[in-house]
């Protein structure tokens, strides 16, 4: 089985002494390439921590991580932006979109990054999230789920094998939440990428190949779907 990430006893500690914080615990994980999987648990359980580690974000206390075979425990600044760059997407609840870069824009300042013909690129993208007739308008001329969908297109306009989605439907209406969730899931479905998102929300594991559950820092569940559930036929 390959796997898309690996994590073998791997703690995360904010801190020393009595104010110390253990943000992950000894958490062994494996995820195989081309999976939607969900990191479900409550604020505070290390969901986050543990994306941020998939993402090269920071650096572990101990243990070890890698992502498609790639050790990440101790690379130093340069390696870990390089790995950001050429191997990770990001999408983010709150967007974090350029109020002041048309949606296009928004996307090509990432495509920029990674060579080619960024603006060809970062149009195909837009076309494939359904934004084709919304790209020179800026993000406060779009509504919440266009945002996301702007969103989630930067994330793949450099075709990553990994992409990381921290709560993208948390602030997203139902229907825009369904809908966001069925695009993250045939960008998978059928390919060799490998969806890691965050979430509270029980319901959403009903759509993902994996769920792993966290506690307190701990992995305290692992559980597969055989046959995951249609985005739009969550009960929300």
């Amino acid at each position: 089985m390959d796997l898309a990430v690996e994590a073998k006893q791997l703690t995360k500690t904010y801190g020393e002494g009595d104010t110390a914080v253990h943000a992950l615990r000894q958490a062994d994980v494996e995820i195989p390439i081309g999976e939607f999987v969900v990191l479900l648990g409550a604020s505070g359980s290390g969901k986050t921590t543990f994306l941020n580690q998939v993402g090269a974000l920071e650096a572990p206390t101990s243990g070890s991580i890698s992502a498609n075979g790639q050790d990440l425990s101790d690379l130093d600044d340069d390696e870990r932006t390089d790995y950001r760059l050429k191997s990770v997407g990001f999408i983010f609840q709150f967007y974090n979109l350029v109020p002041t870069l048309t949606a296009i824009e928004n996307v090509e300042l990432i495509a920029e990054l990674t060579g080619g013909d960024a603006r060809s690129r970062s149009e195909e993208m837009l076309h494939q999230v359904g934004l084709g007739d919304r790209m020179d308008h800026f993000p406060g001329q779009l509504s919440g789920g266009q945002q996301q969908r702007v969103s989630i297109a930067r994330g793949l306009v450099k075709n990553p094998p990994l992409l990381l989605a921290d709560e993208p439907t948390g602030s997203l209406d139902v229907e825009t939440g369904s809908q966001i969730l069925s695009l993250l899931r045939d960008t998978v479905d059928g390919g060799a990428r490998t969806i890691v998102t965050v979430t509270h929300n029980t319901e959403i594991t009903r759509i993902a190949h994996r769920v792993i559950e966290l506690r307190d820092g701990e992995v305290v569940g692992v559980r597969t779907n055989s046959d995951p559930a249609n985005p739009v036929d969550l009960d929300w």
